[in-house]
């Protein structure tokens, strides 16, 4: 009973457009979506460049929750009743120690995100 309970502290429900986190804010939670779509997007004073859209069973914030660091881009619910679940750092430390498959998918997901960045880098500084 006490688990479950615990886990659903964790559950947040956001509606279209709703930011679930600020890029350079700070906050050492990874996310994981239950629900409906999430937005990963820089805003700039001319609009929203949307980096990724990420769907059910797929996380986010991974990079804040290893280091520390600031958020790198805004995260935004993208769809109605979008359900994400927070993993705090000692929560995502216990899983990776517990969990080999969870740290592997986590270092899959890192390695495809920077293959991605420096994919982009490389088009956007290429002559």
């Amino acid at each position: 009973m006490g688990e479950a309970v615990a886990i659903e502290k964790c559950i947040n429900e956001f509606d279209v457009d709703q930011v679930i986190f600020e890029e350079g804010s700070t906050g050492r939670e990874l996310f994981v979506v239950l629900d409906g779509k999430v937005e990963i997007a820089k805003l700039t004073s001319t609009g929203k460049t949307v980096i990724v859209t990420l769907g059910k069973g797929e996380f986010f914030g991974e990079m804040a929750v290893i280091d520390g660091s600031s958020r790198s881009a805004t995260a935004i619910a993208a769809a109605p009743s979008t359900r994400v679940m927070r993993i705090n750092h000692a929560r995502f430390v216990y899983l990776v120690s517990q969990q080999p498959a969870f740290a592997l998918m986590v270092m899959d997901a890192l390695s495809k995100r920077l293959r991605a960045s420096n994919a982009a880098t490389f088009r956007a500084t290429a002559p």
